[in-house]
């Protein structure tokens, strides 16, 4: 891992999130709150599920060190996995698109030196982690990926062409 390599990581987030956004904000609500029988069982609860995810990676990162991007009003929020992040698809989509440019700032901040370290953090059970710091930027993007794998399929089962998750496009 290097941090070409996560530069090239989180512009694919952002990109792939604001094409696979586009399509959701299209779907009708009941579309929206269908349900599938997964473990997140609607497009909705796998939206919040990402969102919470991502947020709570982003601003464990800012344990590490003095970052930039951390210096944000959105990080004031408080959340747990019971959490529900947004009260519309308006609100998701405008903290989604927020949440990803915070993860190309990272990105753009991230040192050699940071990708070697070990982070400090509590996981959602408050029991201390020590993990190092690279290897979680490359969960956190990769999470994100087997996520939204989840959307496509729920978006094919309701007849709706997309191809939103290919890296070929930015290598």
């Amino acid at each position: 891992m290097d941090t070409k390599t996560v530069k090239l990581f989180a512009e694919y987030n952002r990109k792939t999130n604001a094409e696979m956004n586009r399509l959701i904000e299209q779907l009708a609500p009941a579309q929206w709150e269908q349900r599938w029988g997964g473990y997140y069982p609607t497009i909705q609860a796998l939206c919040n599920h990402l969102y919470i995810s991502d947020f709570t990676w982003l601003k464990r990162f800012g344990n590490l060190r003095e970052f930039h991007y951390i210096e944000d009003d959105l990080f004031k929020d408080q959340l747990t996995l019971a959490s529900t992040a947004f009260a519309s698809r308006r609100e998701y989509l405008d903290k989604r698109g927020r949440l990803d440019a915070k993860a190309v700032a990272l990105a753009a901040e991230v040192t050699e030196d940071d990708l070697a370290a070990a982070l400090t953090y509590r996981n959602f059970k408050g029991v201390e982690q020590r993990r190092n710091f690279g290897g979680l930027l490359l969960h956190m993007f990769n999470h994100g990926t087997h996520h939204r794998g989840m959307i496509s399929v729920y978006l094919d089962s309701l007849g709706i062409e997309n191809d939103y998750s290919n890296l070929f496009f930015l290598v």
